[in-house]
């Protein structure tokens, strides 16, 4: 006679699904996604035509690889302020899922794996880049700048451009003129897409004791700032035209909804020194919108015959 059929434990089931999401959540998967929207479309202009598909395939993995190890170091050095903040309360480290320990042997080693993953697959430049792109947002941001200056966000930022640099050395294994205009364009655009966020969450950063412009300056005068920085990124976005030599749709596209990521900042500012409701976080996802459909056009651009 055959024995009772085991049943999987439910319990237990349970319990991997939510280890996995709260290793998931460690990594910021949204942030992830983000940078691996403009690290594909980078592999397809240095091409000038669609790359190897594996070799596109292991930059992204090694990209989020990456991401997600900075990401895993920030939640395990914030975890004082993520215990404040209302938005931040229900991150693993914050809500015990999982413990320091486990949160910081998983971000070095996701960040380990990343760096060997795209040597092996990539090249030497791409893993050395990675490699930056990881100090960058743990070191110079999170350990050095965020709790000390208004201006995190600007060099801070400076991490979250080194996508498109890999993306570029992982295709090319050298670094010329346009990757670095791509980069320019991320740099010059986090400030206008990130301060909206810290406006929403004002009082927030100010009990932390995160020195957000927002925290130190007015609505009208970070309104301003977001309205200088996101001139400053279409202006950028526009110099790509001739050093890549692109072509009507991307310059179509970066005319048109560069014109409407400024007008939603020039919005916000209009609504801010008049004191009325402002909606910051019309512009933080207008800017998401944006940046997305300028590196869709980034991408198809090199792919048509005009």
């Amino acid at each position: 006679m055959p024995g009772p059929v085991s049943t999987p434990n439910v319990s237990e089931t349970r319990s991997f699904r939510r280890t996995f999401l709260a290793y998931l959540s460690l990594t910021k998967p949204r942030v992830v996604e983000l940078l691996l929207v403009v690290t594909a479309p980078t592999m397809i202009l240095a091409q000038q035509g669609i790359p190897s598909l594996w070799l596109v395939l292991a930059t992204l993995i090694g990209g989020a690889f990456s991401a997600g190890s900075a990401g895993a170091f920030n939640c395990y050095i914030d975890r004082d302020i993520d215990r404040v903040m209302d938005r931040t309360k229900n991150r693993p480290l914050v809500t015990g899922e999982l413990s320091d320990r486990q949160a910081l042997v998983f971000a070095w080693v996701l960040g380990a794996v990343s760096i060997g993953w795209l040597w092996v697959f990539t090249n030497w430049l791409a893993a050395l880049l990675s490699l930056g792109a990881i100090l960058l947002y743990v070191v110079f941001y999170t350990l050095v700048l965020k709790r000390r200056t208004a201006q995190n966000i600007v060099w801070g930022g400076i991490a979250g451009c080194m996508p498109v640099l890999i993306g570029w050395a992982a295709v090319t294994g050298d670094l010329s003129w346009p990757p670095f205009i791509l980069f320019l364009i991320i740099f010059l655009w986090t400030p206008p897409h990130y301060w909206p966020l810290s406006m929403k969450y004002r009082s927030e950063y100010q009990a932390a004791g995160v020195p957000m412009l927002a925290v130190i300056r007015g609505r009208s005068q970070v309104g301003l700032q977001v309205i200088l920085y996101a001139w400053a990124t279409v202006a950028c976005s526009l110099l790509l035209i001739p050093i890549a030599d692109m072509g009507f749709v991307y310059a179509f596209t970066a005319l048109v909804t560069g014109g409407w990521f400024v007008y939603e900042t020039h919005r916000l500012y209009s609504l801010a020194i008049r004191h009325e409701h402002v909606s910051p976080m019309r512009v933080f996802h207008g800017s998401i919108v944006y940046l997305t459909l300028l590196f869709v056009a980034v991408g198809v651009d090199p792919l048509l015959p005009f």
